[in-house]
């Protein structure tokens, strides 16, 4: 075993992958097997750490292992070097599993042998931007640019998509200048000017769901529902309500009581952080409500005392008022406990239930044999029922079950079971717990809900909803439903939740790579942001599977107009002004919002010696490069300075470790700069936290794309962390997750984890959408 963990870190893993990686046998044994075919292959050369990545994707996406040594050889021959093209021979292999494999075929649809070379690249954008010319000189930088990124990668299709995109920016940047004020301007009509990039959301979403198609708020389109739903007191028009001779009574008695209000209830179990599926539940529930001139009650569905903890209950408060969302009340399932056993022992005397000596694993699945104790007399039930509550019987040795049969063809499902386990609330006052099917109607029909708004796949105990409320002859609400939404690239089950905690994957439920809601908090999504991609789902019947990069768009437009700017270096060059006194400091003012300088200014400090990113210089000028070389000076944002290279300086093993530069007044400059790059002086270090995808497929729960289970699709690279970033001043005050755009490089937060000695920030989202992403 320990030499199996030496052999997969070797190839670049870490320690704790590796060690995950061992619990499955299967991938394990594939990983040893490319990695030892790989091994004969290149002899002393071993295995790299980019070639250990491709073995590794290669062994957890195979699905045909007796193509292992064909792969790894093409791998260790550096004939697949990328992800694309080891996509496209999984995909090969997949559709030809007959032997032997064509290899001039496979070679063809793998793109081996084939080069790009930088002047390809150069030549294939500049023919795009030709094609555009006259629209991009028109429309400057609210051009669509992803129709420049799309139209070169369909000419070049092995190309590195980064590399086709710096291309791009560096060929736009040269055609129409740095950007200008009137560049940064919001345009009039905004929802006109993103009608194309709408469009294509507009198509994913029709394609996943329903969708919210034609823009509508969600308050809009929540008063759009008040339409299709029944209004307050007329419950007996819904389809499939049951109407019984007491039905106008009881719904007179609960207009008294609600005046007509419309009353709806978000109904979370406390055993669990909520996720971002809950989020579009309590835009629904309260958000109805709101719309419709109602009340939400926030009611904890506390009835299994096994799992529930207060952090829980804490957590989901604070997400609920987090999205902006006040509860009319704070109630709790337990608070009803004797209410609600007080009707059981009313349903068993209508004849309607009955105590059950089957076992739990006789029950399960949807063919149990019947019960032997169905037709057991009421007042038998009654005593046997008081026992339990008594606590005369062990647990699982006896239930209390309703006689019907629900939608799905369940019969008799549990209305009581017993539980030995003190309760959050009520310590050890009940031995015996109510079930959801029972606890969920009659706690809304004892707050008088109007509108019980539930997910699709409760549709199936609608009627079993109906008819415990009529059987004990109580208020009926009226049930009815939305459809789930849910999102690719992740997993949201409390269950896989806390695997990937207890493996070591991810820190907590609040690590930034989840999709919980205290996740996105910390990794900087606004609220605003969630109920707007909410609202972009829309209300809709049908289950709704959206793309991450959707929710992140929705994250960019309120960050855009909300995050200050300030200025930011993760891989820090010294560059020293030879030109400027040693003790020389000014002051520049940094607009915190460029497109609306109204909007406040900070002041950083410039001094002789400042931080470029490593990036924004190379020391041999490659064509089409813009920014800083020995031959090509370069322009310092907001500064009003041109710097040039004067001297480059290394460390004995030759990596740049120091410019020296002059600097001349940008004004004065008889060129324009090629590029105007950021800067900090007098900067603070910070450590920063670069998120990725957690998981590799769109699906990790599904077996046929993971066959390895979820755990094994976890991506290597999901969070990078940089311990020697820098960051302006500007920032000391921040607070526990103010968030900042850094110029040029992307949305930022700061994290819990900050001390007063060292500021962490966390990457939100980049700047613009990877256009690698699907």
């Amino acid at each position: 075993m320990a030499d199996t963990l030496t052999l997969f870190t070797s190839i670049g893993l870490s320690e704790q992958k590796a060690k995950e990686t061992l619990k499955n046998e299967a991938l394990s044994s594939a990983l040893k097997d490319a990695i030892a075919q790989a091994q004969r292959v290149n002899g002393a050369s071993g295995v790299d750490k980019a070639m250990g990545t491709l073995l590794y994707s290669m062994a957890s996406r195979l699905r045909d292992t007796k193509r292992v040594a064909f792969l790894s050889d093409y791998i260790a021959l550096r004939k697949i070097c990328t992800e694309l093209q080891l996509a496209a021979a999984l995909d090969f292999v997949k559709s030809h599993p007959q032997d032997p494999i064509n290899q001039k075929e496979f070679d063809e649809a793998c793109g081996v042998g084939v080069v790009i070379t930088p002047e390809q690249i150069e030549d294939a954008v500049e023919s795009v931007i030709k094609t555009h010319k006259d629209q991009l000189l028109q429309e400057r930088y609210r051009f669509n640019m992803g129709l420049l990124m799309g139209a070169a990668r369909t000419a070049l299709k092995w190309a590195d998509g980064k590399i086709i995109k710096n291309e791009v920016d560096m060929q736009v940047l040269h055609l129409l200048g740095p950007k200008t004020e009137a560049d940064l301007e919001k345009k009039p009509k905004p929802q006109k000017a993103k009608a194309p990039e709408n469009e294509v959301k507009k198509e994913e979403m029709a394609a996943n769901g329903e969708g919210n198609p034609e823009g509508k708020s969600l308050m809009e389109q929540l008063r759009g529902e008040s339409l299709k739903f029944h209004k307050a007191g007329e419950n007996y028009k819904t389809e499939g309500y049951v109407v019984t001779p007491n039905t106008m009574n009881l719904l007179r008695k609960h207009l008294e009581i609600t005046g007509g209000q419309i009353r709806t209830r978000f109904p979370p179990e406390p055993n669990g952080i909520l996720h971002i599926g809950h989020a579009k539940a309590i835009n629904f529930n309260f958000g109805y409500a709101k719309a419709n001139n109602g009340i939400c009650f926030l009611r904890y569905d506390d009835t299994n005392p096994e799992k529930e903890e207060e952090k829980y209950f804490t957590a989901i408060r604070e997400m609920v008022e987090w999205l902006g969302y006040k509860p009319y009340d704070v109630t709790h399932a337990s608070d009803n406990f004797q209410e609600l056993y007080d009707l059981a022992v009313d349903l068993v005397r209508r004849g309607h239930a009955y105590v059950c000596h089957q076992k739990g694993e006789e029950l399960k699945g949807h063919n149990a044999p019947p019960s032997p104790w169905r037709d057991r007399p009421v007042e038998e039930s009654l005593v046997l029922f008081e026992r339990m509550k008594k606590g005369l019987f062990a647990e699982g040795e006896a239930t209390l079950r309703m006689k019907m049969v629900m939608e799905d063809g369940k019969m008799d499902p549990v209305a009581y079971r017993i539980k030995y386990t003190p309760h959050h609330r009520t310590g050890d006052e009940w031995c015996i717990y109510p079930t959801y099917d029972y606890t969920h109607c009659l706690c809304d029909s004892i707050e008088n809900i109007t509108h019980s708004l539930c997910t699709k796949e409760f549709q199936a105990r609608r009627s079993s909803y109906f008819w415990l409320c009529n059987a004990l002859d109580v208020y009926c609400p009226v049930q009815w439903e939305y459809g789930r939404l849910n999102l690719t690239y992740t997993v949201v089950s409390k269950r896989k939740i806390i695997k990937l905690v207890e493996t070591g994957i991810v820190r907590d439920w609040d690590d930034p790579r989840l999709f919980t809601l205290t996740a996105l908090r910390r990794r900087g999504f606004p609220p605003e942001a969630i109920n707007n991609f909410c609202a972009r789902v829309g209300v809709t019947v049908a289950q709704a599977t959206m793309e991450p990069h959707l929710l992140e768009a929705c994250v960019r437009d309120v960050l855009n107009d909300t995050a200050p700017r300030a200025m930011a270096v993760l891989e820090p060059l010294k560059v020293t002004i030879t030109n400027l006194p040693e003790s020389s400091k000014s002051d520049v003012r940094v607009p915190d919002f460029p497109a609306n300088e109204s909007k406040g200014s900070h002041v950083v400090p410039f001094t002789r010696t400042i931080f470029i990113e490593q990036g924004d210089f190379r020391e041999v000028m490659e064509k089409g490069y813009k920014r800083l070389t020995p031959e090509q000076p370069v322009g310092l944002r907001h500064a009003g300075y041109v710097i040039s290279v004067q001297k480059v300086i290394k460390d004995p093993q030759g990596k740049v470790v120091e410019l020296e530069v002059t600097c001349s007044s940008s004004t004065e400059t008889s060129e324009k700069p090629k590029a105007f790059i950021h800067w900090v002086s007098q900067p603070l270090p910070c450590e920063i936290r670069l998120y990725e995808r957690l998981f590799m497929h769109k699906n990790p729960e599904d077996s046929s794309e993971v066959p390895g289970g979820f755990l094994t699709d976890i991506n290597p690279n999901s969070l990078q962390v940089i311990n020697s970033a820098f960051v302006d001043s500007s920032v000391k005050g921040a607070k526990l997750f103010d968030k900042f755009q850094f110029e040029r490089v992307g949305y930022f937060s700061l994290d819990p984890d900050s001390t007063a000695n060292k500021l962490i920030f966390n990457r939100t989202v980049t700047l613009k959408e990877d256009p690698g992403k699907i």
